[in-house]
């Protein structure tokens, strides 16, 4: 990726307002804990949180996921729906029929496209597929879970894009693109596992150089592919919520 230069860094580090894109803990019935905190009256914005039923909206309605997701839009929090792009196998039809199921069943705000392509030949039917989910839903709020910098194109197709996702010991190397500067912060987002809480100030930075006003940290990790670092919250979650709270630092 392109090294980040400091006109990147003072045309994105300004007016950055950080605040948390939840990318879906576990089942309510398995993380209730997690998900009664994010209904806590607090002042760190919470841009979204992902609902993940099974793998998707699952085969009918989901009775605990719907009292979560209910109790999430009464707090006025936006509650996306998963759907699995699988790097662009998924058809057309697969998604938006996962897109109107949670709709119909838990009115949802928007969607997350996660494991969304990344390459300009896959870009016309990501697009299409966009269009379509706010064909659905008029306001619909799109987030394309890329994981890595996408060709710069997707970025005229979707609300935010998740330009980085994985463990920390890359992203505390890690590289912006240089066409993000053309994009305000509250267009991206980056999600990292495995970030030790004494590096948490390091990692905020990191967020707020390369841009990206969306974020989840967390001290979980994925132990080798074994588990999902996002079903449970960060040991140290009340520490990272005053610390936005009070604004990133410098």
């Amino acid at each position: 990726m392109p090294h980040l230069t400091s006109t990147n860094t003072r045309k994105q580090g300004a007016g950055l307002h950080t605040g948390f894109g939840i990318p879906g803990f576990a089942h309510p019935l398995v993380a209730p804990a997690e998900w009664a905190e994010l209904t806590r009256p607090r002042t760190t914005p919470l841009h979204w949180v992902v609902l993940n039923v099974a793998d998707g909206p699952g085969s009918r309605p989901d009775p605990h996921c719907l009292e979560a997701a209910g109790r999430l839009r009464n707090a006025g929090i936006r509650v996306l729906g998963h759907i699995d792009a699988t790097y662009g196998a998924r058809s057309f039809g697969e998604m938006v029929s996962d897109a109107q199921r949670y709709l119909d069943w838990y009115k949802v705000d928007g969607f997350l496209l996660d494991r969304c392509p990344t390459e300009r030949t896959a870009l016309p039917e990501i697009r299409r597929t966009v269009t379509t989910l706010r064909a659905l839903r008029d306001d619909a709020h799109v987030v394309l879970g890329h994981g890595t910098h996408p060709y710069p194109g997707y970025a005229e197709s979707a609300d935010q894009l998740v330009t980085f996702s994985g463990p920390w010991s890359d992203y505390r190397w890690s590289q912006v693109a240089e066409w993000t500067a053309d994009y305000p912060p509250d267009r991206f987002c980056h999600f990292v596992h495995g970030v030790p809480g004494p590096h948490l100030d390091e990692a905020l930075r990191i967020a707020r150089w390369q841009g990206a006003a969306t974020i989840y940290f967390t001290d979980r990790t994925d132990r080798g592919g074994r588990t999902d670092p996002w079903e449970t919250m960060p040991g140290y979650w009340d520490d990272i919520v005053s610390r936005i709270g009070t604004g990133v630092s410098e």
